[in-house]
């Protein structure tokens, strides 16, 4: 396959699905699309704290999600130069490492740091504190009987698939795509055209879904893909002027009225 996109399917939008080729090919999204965290990110990371040392004050869950925010936006993306599945696993860890240490340095650090990363970096590889949206497995189901190849395109690490596991989710899809395997994240084409060479369409044949307008949409689009934003929380007024649907349970009917 090409690493460019076709010209024809380039800058398409789901309103065009019904000028093109059946989709072949629906790429999710992994965390905020599929599954979100049980509660609060910020509140979690500061109960581990506190068991290592830290101390509680009436704003630092608050602090701890301005934090989390500004670390994200000044991390270089989770992209390794290595090969090695092992060392890629290191890296990840020492991605996470840097995160987590940019946000208690900004709001307190303490003697006990090392200890709690440790602890609270291997809290989010399984089921704890990952819950399934009620319609997530309906609308798999649903899109696996009208025999939609499924995948996955995340910027998520390799603690993806224990989580997809966990959760019952992971024999849904025939292919993962995560970046530190793929060398590239979202919302750079290269992640989404290395999970198309795994099914073996070509971009216009597929549609990706996700709930960041920059990475899921916009880099879908970028690659020659369809993207749809999935936006669960009620809003008064659209925020995005892209394609939305609001759950997944609206997806198997807007892909119908287009065949």
């Amino acid at each position: 396959m090409n690493t460019i996109p076709a010209p024809e399917c380039k800058g398409r939008t789901v309103a065009d699905l019904k000028k093109l080729a059946s989709i072949q090919v629906i790429f999710f999204d992994a965390a905020g699309t599929l599954f979100q965290v049980r509660g609060s990110v910020a509140d979690i990371y500061l109960r581990y704290a506190e068991k290592h040392g830290f101390r509680r004050t009436a704003d630092s869950q608050a602090a701890i999600k301005t934090a989390f925010a500004r670390a994200f936006q000044e991390a270089p993306p989770p992209v390794f130069a290595t090969m090695d599945p092992v060392k890629i696993k290191q890296c990840e860890r020492l991605w996470w490492f840097d995160i987590v240490h940019n946000v208690f340095y900004r709001v307190g650090m303490f003697e006990g740091f090392d200890e709690f990363f440790e602890e609270v970096f291997h809290a989010f590889d399984g089921p704890d504190w990952w819950m399934l949206y009620p319609d997530t497995l309906g609308a798999l189901k649903q899109l696996r009987e009208h025999g939609f190849e499924l995948g996955i395109i995340s910027n998520f690490d390799s603690r993806l698939f224990n989580v997809l596991r966990s959760l019952g989710l992971l024999d849904f899809f025939d292919t993962v795509t995560i970046a530190s395997l793929a060398h590239s994240a979202k919302p750079a084409p290269l992640i989404f055209i290395h999970a198309l060479e795994k099914h073996a369409v070509e971009p216009c044949e597929a549609l990706h879904i996700g709930d960041n307008m920059k990475e899921d949409v916009e880099g879908a689009r970028a690659a020659g893909l369809h993207g749809l934003l999935i936006e669960r929380e009620t809003r008064s007024a659209p925020t995005s002027t892209a394609p939305t649907i609001h759950t997944l349970d609206e997806l198997l009917p807007l892909l119908e009225t287009f065949e």
